[in-house]
């Protein structure tokens, strides 16, 4: 005997039709909240320029004024971020691989990547720069967008899964900061979600490096359809490529391994005195930030960005002054328990050390040290070289300078691992992480 149920045949086409109309609506969701989330990077990159303007405006008008300002608007910005909104410190890229790698069983999971730690990271990071502190808004963007893609999708069901929410928010950040979507997308595979092992991302990069010059070495600059003549200052790039790789690494592995130091878990007398006097430890940072300045004649204000531009459009004669300078009100800034991110710094930084290769004769590429110096100094902060490489190719719309970008970005990641074996962002995740269960 055969048993049929006339409406069986019906329902399976209904419920298909069911699943896939869920399916769109909730692409929907994710699209819409998406576009949100790049306006907000949009609108809080205007705020920050502005932040800047107006402490530009002040720096000119009252130059002494704009120094004090320094360690006022840390100690003040330190004791309301710690009141208020501890999970808004620092970067906010440790933030999101926590929150990507570990679930909190809160409510507001851990409050590291919610709406309203997101207002506060806008607001504290603005108020550092209207300050005068040297921090970038790359981070903070990064840990914002993410929030905004978390919170804003929490009811969905089906589909991406939580981590991969986080993890498409952070590339989204870092996409909507350079505009550099490729770069984005880099940054999430290989330091977000630790999707490369590293010794494997490393070799796979020196590979390709390794094949590229061997290219350029029998073919010139070649293209696919046709083959050039060979540019002498692409020529001196590839050269210079490894010389500045292993200083920016060196001092990208020295400014991470000094973050690690004081940041880091509270096991030596530095890092338990900032955990114990929090307030002032900030307000001797800004001071610290202030007589940096004074020096460098107020070089040191701000994300860099301005320093950064000029110093690749028109090169400079105190570029290691600069980048030395840089560098400290930097650390000050990050070290100093405020929100704030250091990769608009790194590439001011960066970019100074490759104009003092020029200026000291070592190196005659001219605009392409400079260019190979801001990824070989962010590579060696980060410690991720294919980042570094791709975020300074698509910026700068340089496109032959692909293979010493990734040279000079690989020498500086491993001349970094000597001082530093551990990536900065994933040694400082670590304190965000949920405790363990007894």
């Amino acid at each position: 005997m055969f048993s049929l149920n006339p409406s069986r045949p019906q329902s399976r086409p209904r419920l298909s039709a069911r699943l896939q109309a869920r399916h769109a609506r909730r692409m929907v969701v994710i699209v819409a909240v998406t576009v949100l989330a790049g306006v907000v990077a949009a609108l809080f990159a205007r705020l920050c320029d502005q932040a800047m303007s107006a402490h530009a405006a002040l720096s000119a008008r009252w130059p002494v004024a704009s120094l004090l300002l320094l360690p006022i608007g840390f100690g003040t910005v330190a004791w309301v971020t710690r009141k208020f909104a501890p999970e808004a410190a620092g970067s906010g890229i440790p933030q999101v691989i926590a929150a990507a790698e570990h679930r909190w069983s809160g409510r507001w999971d851990g409050q590291r990547i919610t709406l309203r730690t997101a207002v506060w990271k806008v607001v504290l990071t603005a108020a550092m720069l209207v300050s005068g502190g040297s921090v970038g808004r790359e981070g903070p963007t990064v840990q914002v967008v993410s929030a905004i893609m978390r919170s804003l999708t929490r009811g969905l069901h089906g589909g991406p899964g939580r981590r991969v929410l986080i993890l498409a928010g952070g590339a989204a950040g870092v996409s909507a900061a350079f505009n550099a979507p490729i770069a984005g997308v880099v940054f999430a595979v290989e330091e977000l979600a630790r999707g490369f092992e590293r010794r494997t991302n490393a070799f796979v990069i020196m590979i390709v490096v390794v094949a590229g010059f061997t290219s350029y070495a029998v073919q010139g600059d070649y293209a696919y359809f046709g083959v050039m003549a060979g540019d002498p200052a692409l020529a001196a790039s590839w050269i210079s490529a490894p010389l500045i790789g292993a200083c920016g690494g060196i001092l990208g592995g020295l400014f991470s391994g000094g973050l690690a130091l004081v940041l880091g878990p509270p096991t030596n007398p530095v890092a338990r005195w900032r955990m114990a006097r929090p307030v002032l430890f900030a307000v001797l940072c800004g001071a610290a930030a202030a007589a940096v300045a004074a020096i460098s004649g107020g070089q040191t204000y701000g994300a860099g960005y301005a320093e950064a531009k000029d110093i690749l459009a028109h090169g400079s004669s105190g570029g290691l002054s600069f980048a030395v300078a840089k560098l400290l009100a930097n650390f000050a800034a990050a070290v100093s328990g405020t929100p704030g991110g250091i990769f608009s710094p790194s590439l001011a930084t960066g970019a100074g050390l490759g104009a003092a290769f020029v200026h000291f004769g070592l190196i005659h590429s001219g605009r392409n040290a400079v260019v190979l110096g801001m990824a070989a100094y962010l590579s060696g902060v980060v410690q991720a070289p294919l980042t570094s490489a791709v975020i300074l190719m698509e910026m700068t719309r340089e496109p032959s300078l692909v293979g010493p970008l990734m040279l000079a970005a690989l020498t500086a990641r491993w001349s970094s691992s000597l001082l530093m074996p551990r990536p900065i962002y994933h040694v400082l995740s670590a304190s965000w992480a949920p405790p363990a269960k007894a």
